[in-house]
């Protein structure tokens, strides 16, 4: 009795024709219903803080040149193995960076490099635009990297940045590094006279 009741719903479902109703129901509801999408070259959505994005390294406001080491941590933590650098050593026991690239392509954006820098020489910019059309142009070296951070800082409305992963919450800032419990905003517009 109770299967021949099952076939009997089934057959009113297949005559009434209850699931594209239902379908179409839907359908007409959500003809009158906001868009959730985003048309996204018109309408851009500002990235949230502590997005990462592009790959930059942060100029001195002082000297113009870039801020890194060569103190080689941010290769050593790489999962991803994207950053190469080569430098040579001076008299006095520091180090001349003569090259400092980075493969976007294989990077997988974890911000490990910007973290672990002692003097917060990298960063992650909030750019995310720059799709390409050869594997190539995703190689950047020094001259591209401080490029990207002259575009980014042309961006901001501010005349300081200071980018959340040079001091991670929840660390301890006593037990950071000199450079990076020291470091403050960095000045990214000329100053005013």
């Amino acid at each position: 009795m109770e299967n021949n009741n099952m076939s009997i719903y089934e057959l009113l479902k297949r005559i009434f024709l209850i699931d594209i109703q239902k379908g179409m129901a839907l359908t007409i509801r959500s003809m009158f219903t906001r868009a959730v999408t985003r048309q996204y070259p018109e309408e851009k959505r500002a990235p949230f803080p502590g997005f990462r994005g592009r790959h930059a390294l942060v100029r001195d406001p002082d000297t113009g040149r870039g801020k890194c080491v060569g103190c080689l941590r941010c290769v050593t933590v790489c999962p991803s193995r994207c950053i190469r650098i080569e430098y040579r050593e001076q008299e006095d026991g520091g180090r001349i960076v003569e090259r400092f690239e980075i493969e976007a392509a294989r990077c997988v954006y974890c911000a490990y490099c910007v973290e672990v820098c002692p003097v917060c020489a990298l960063v992650m910019t909030e750019f995310y635009e720059y799709a390409v059309s050869s594997r190539a142009s995703l190689r950047f070296d020094r001259e591209r990297l401080l490029k990207n951070w002259d575009e980014f800082t042309a961006q901001q409305e501010g005349d300081t940045y200071f980018n959340k992963f040079w001091r991670p919450e929840g660390l301890d800032v006593r037990r950071m590094p000199e450079g990076k419990r020291m470091q403050g905003p960095v000045r990214i517009k000329a100053k005013r006279r």
